[in-house]
């Protein structure tokens, strides 16, 4: 059977070719008018047109394929921002290709070596610790990419981010506010800079509002042990005289975990203990008190990340650009109840 061809499509349409490469491409302005893009599109699906992308790759030296690098797809955080930019590609005319690296160092240069073999136009990361030579290798390719939830310091390359450190910085003031007085961040033993900052906002405000801070004071978790670390930091942590009043955990996996266990510990959220997460998870929805924690504007980061790599497959010489969005604390009943 013959390819249709986009001249098919013209004919079929009764426009010129023209016309159609404008609207199957994405390319419409005023001199397109609706009842032209209408004839196009219903002209394209009766004839089951399938654009030849390895011809246009030719002449184009573009492949139209983007590949986005998640820590962790099952998170809903992330698989969130990949449907937003999974859209707002589309919208470009590019196809979304999505990895998971879990974290692993091997398994993230492994996508990335996949994506430059693939010969992608763009790669949007969110890097792993220690991946920094890989990064400086591929911008010597120069591969255009964005690193969005997280960057490293040491790779100069766009971002978007949020305001990690003032965001943690006023949760743990909003706790404070609420009569709470011995404060715990469950955080990720981690290098990574963006959440090193929350720790830093956190204990901060705790220096600053004249509180305790000790060994205790941020329970530090390996990230391939979440269930484990947590429940035996919680049982030393709740097993003695002094009990934390206040926990704010840096990540929804965190929090989901640490939940189950104040649970079975038959702790009181928020009249023994008041509790704020960072991040969105339907999980949330099973615990019986409302939850206070942090929203990022997945929007935002979804959309200008996809625009800054657009900008820069387009223009590889423009400027790097370091995007600051900022997240907002949503305060339910986990966090309202004040100690008198």
């Amino acid at each position: 059977m013959k390819k249709v061809s986009i001249k098919d499509v013209a004919l079929k349409a009764g426009v010129s070719i023209a016309s159609v490469s404008y609207v199957l491409n994405n390319k419409i302005d005023s001199r397109i008018g609706k009842d032209t893009i209408e004839k196009v599109r219903n002209a394209a699906e009766e004839l089951n047109y399938r654009p030849n992308n390895v011809a246009k790759s030719l002449k184009t030296s573009r492949t139209y394929i983007i590949g986005l690098i998640v820590a962790d797809i099952a998170n809903p955080y992330f698989s969130q921002i990949a449907r937003i930019i999974e859209n707002e590609a589309n919208k470009k005319g590019y196809t979304l290709i999505i990895g998971s690296s879990d974290e692993n160092k091997e398994k993230f240069e492994s996508l990335i070596n996949m994506f430059c073999d693939r010969q992608a136009d763009g790669l949007i990361i969110a890097p792993v610790e220690n991946t920094e030579a890989s990064l400086q290798k591929l911008q010597k390719q120069n591969m255009p990419f964005v690193f969005i939830d997280r960057y490293l310091p040491e790779v100069l390359a766009d971002s978007v981010q949020i305001n990690n450190y003032d965001i943690s910085y006023s949760v743990t003031e909003h706790l404070i506010a609420a009569g709470r007085k011995n404060i715990v961040l469950v955080a990720y033993d981690t290098k990574l800079h963006h959440l090193q900052q929350r720790a830093q906002g956190f204990t901060d405000a705790v220096t600053k509002h004249n509180l305790q801070l000790c060994d205790h004071s941020v329970l530090n978790i390996d990230k391939d042990a979440i269930d484990e670390d947590i429940s035996k930091g919680f049982d030393y942590l709740f097993g003695g005289e002094i009990t934390p009043d206040a926990i704010f955990f840096t990540s929804n996996k965190l929090a989901v975990s640490g939940l189950k266990k104040l649970m079975k510990l038959g702790v009181k959220i928020p009249e023994n203990v008041a509790v704020v997460a960072f991040d969105e998870t339907e999980a949330y929805e099973l615990f019986s008190v409302p939850l206070s924690y942090v929203r990022q504007p997945l929007s935002g980061i979804g959309t200008t990340a996809m625009e800054i790599l657009h900008e820069k497959i387009v223009d590889i010489t423009l400027p790097v650009k370091n995007i600051t969005l900022n997240a907002e604390l949503h305060i339910g009943q986990s966090s309202e109840f004040e100690i008198y």
